[in-house]
């Protein structure tokens, strides 16, 4: 494996604050109180050392492809990444439910999981409710670490029966207690922190790096060229950002000319990115409504989500459920069943109704086998079937 080329953490509120690139700051920047924005971090790589011949290769599984451009990679692979780009009429669409876990959250944790096995921890923790407590779980279990995921009471019962499928410990807690109950664990076990522990979004500074490697995909995937739009679903922005940075990387290594505008799609009963931008904020907290799209409909904003927007030109887009469920169904009869938050990118780029010049991608991010009440529907038994029933 070709050697990282990650140099330090950098503060995303000051780029003049650096920290050394071990222990990850999972907590923020170090002296941020309670009372005020905690922001957080992200790497920074000697890209003067980087080749362009790492782009010359085939966008394929196994994130080991770009570790120049990633932190260490000490967790073993799952075959994440490598996900298909389809057409579907107008619009490219990625679909990241073709990675090992059915979803997008597999490219964070092959990072965040490498730190805690780089870092000696005896396990993870993750507050998940879906796709991201199943994925640390079975990327802990291919590193032989313990996994445990604080799950809502909301939760999905078959997701949290994904997570135990892989040996991860699910404690089902109210949504107010799970992470300071993480933050329990972190101190009084030594697991590592795969997801968020402040009071505005600032997550794990190593995440969005595995999320970067969609936008290497996309350039190699259209033709070594980059996308006038990308359309995402956004929660707490860390995939988005990332792919954003991505962009901005191989504008930087000389391989790109632009970068693409970012719009995040989000619940409108819970967008707290669509909140933060109107109100010049770069970040937010609100009061969440209710949303089939459980996975993005979060009270908690962070500011990568905003700083995305505001540096790409780009803008959120609120959409109701209704709005939603119809992409879900016109993307299932494509051939992909998407969850119905993952199918809020498609959503979002049809009710912005732009034209654009240039390719546009709509980010699909989880299988439809994680929505609420899959597979609760009763079924119809037919005693006397007939050739005439299947018209």
């Amino acid at each position: 494996m070709t050697a990282s080329r990650a140099l330090l953490q950098r503060s995303l509120g000051d780029p003049s604050l650096t920290y050394p690139l071990w222990p990850p700051l999972t907590r923020g920047c170090p002296g941020s109180g309670d009372d005020r924005l905690v922001y957080p971090l992200e790497v920074d790589y000697d890209y003067d050392a980087v080749g362009k011949e790492l782009f010359e290769q085939e966008p394929g599984t196994d994130l080991a492809r770009w570790a120049p451009l990633l932190p260490p990679l000490d967790a073993p692979t799952l075959g994440e990444g490598g996900t298909p780009l389809l057409e579907l009429g107008d619009v490219f669409v990625k679909d990241e439910s073709r990675n090992p876990t059915w979803s997008h959250k597999d490219r964070l944790n092959r990072v965040t999981v490498s730190a805690a096995v780089a870092t000696g921890a005896p396990g993870v923790v993750v507050a998940s409710s879906g796709n991201h407590g199943a994925s640390a779980a079975a990327f802990a279990a291919r590193a032989g670490l313990h996994a445990v995921v604080l799950a809502s009471a909301g939760s999905p019962p078959a997701v949290q029966t994904f997570v135990r499928a892989y040996g991860g410990k699910v404690l089902t807690v109210p949504v107010e207690r799970r992470w300071s109950l993480l933050r329990e664990i972190v101190d009084n076990l030594g697991y590592h922190p795969v997801s968020n522990q402040t009071r505005t979004h600032t997550g794990h500074p190593f995440g969005p790096e595995g999320y970067k490697t969609i936008a290497y995909e996309l350039f190699l995937q259209l033709g070594r060229r980059v996308p006038a739009a990308v359309f995402a679903p956004v929660g707490y922005g860390e995939m988005f950002f990332g792919i954003w940075k991505g962009f901005t990387e191989l504008r930087r290594l000389g391989l790109a000319g632009e970068t693409p505008k970012m719009f995040a799609c989000e619940p409108a009963g819970a967008g707290p990115t669509s909140v933060a931008l109107h109100a010049g904020l770069d970040a937010t907290i609100i009061e969440v409504g209710e949303s089939a799209a459980y996975a993005i409909a979060t009270e908690v904003g962070g500011y990568r989500a905003v700083r995305t927007v505001r540096d790409s030109g780009g803008d959120a887009v609120p959409l109701t459920d209704d709005e939603m469920f119809a992409a879900q169904a016109d993307l299932a009869r494509a051939g992909l069943w998407q969850e119905v938050s993952g199918a809020a990118g498609l959503a979002g780029y049809r009710k912005l109704g732009r034209e654009f010049d240039g390719p546009v991608v709509c980010v699909a991010t989880s299988s439809g086998f994680k929505d609420l009440g899959v597979g609760q529907a009763p079924v119809t038994v037919l005693e006397n079937a007939t050739w005439r029933d299947a018209l």
